[in-house]
């Protein structure tokens, strides 16, 4: 006689706990792995932003054959630059005369140091994405020379 209420279908415990430590596992390996991805992912915009501010600098030689030279913006504020962004705010108008304004939230904080002649300038970019107080620094030059840190976080 066959039992009709006999049900060899589904998972054993075991292997119910062997797929949860897999999961583990595969956890443990990927979620570092995402967060150093978004950290690498956020340094484009320093390099985006440095290229926008270089070109604006250029058409700005362009009319009055001097570099600018623009103040830390956004202003420097408790636990910024950090791994938080802030709204960008150019209150004094330091990149205005360049053309320049970030969208949105920034991670970084910008400034451009002009030669005393004005024939040269560098625009830096400084932010500490990871929040362990070392702050990365990506700078451009007048020529389009770049200084990229080798540890950015």
């Amino acid at each position: 006689m066959i039992n009709k209420f006999k049900n060899d279908k589904g998972f054993t415990l075991i292997e119910l706990m062997i797929v949860v430590a897999i999961i583990g596992v595969l956890a443990a390996i990927a979620i570092p792995q995402y967060t150093n991805f978004r950290l690498k992912a956020k340094t484009a915009e320093a390099k985006s932003n440095l290229g926008a501010i270089r070109l604006g600098e250029e058409a700005y030689f362009t009319e009055h054959e001097a570099y600018a030279v623009c103040a830390a913006t956004p202003p420097t504020a408790a636990g910024f630059p950090g791994k938080n962004s802030i709204p960008w705010a150019d209150a004094a108008g330091n990149f205005v005369k360049i053309g320049f304004s970030a969208k949105g939230q920034v991670y970084y904080q910008y400034a451009v140091a002009a030669a005393k002649d004005g024939l040269s300038f560098d625009a830096s970019a400084i932010g500490d994405l990871d929040g362990d107080g070392a702050k990365a620094k990506f700078v451009i030059t007048d020529n389009g020379a770049w200084t990229i840190p080798t540890a950015v976080f």
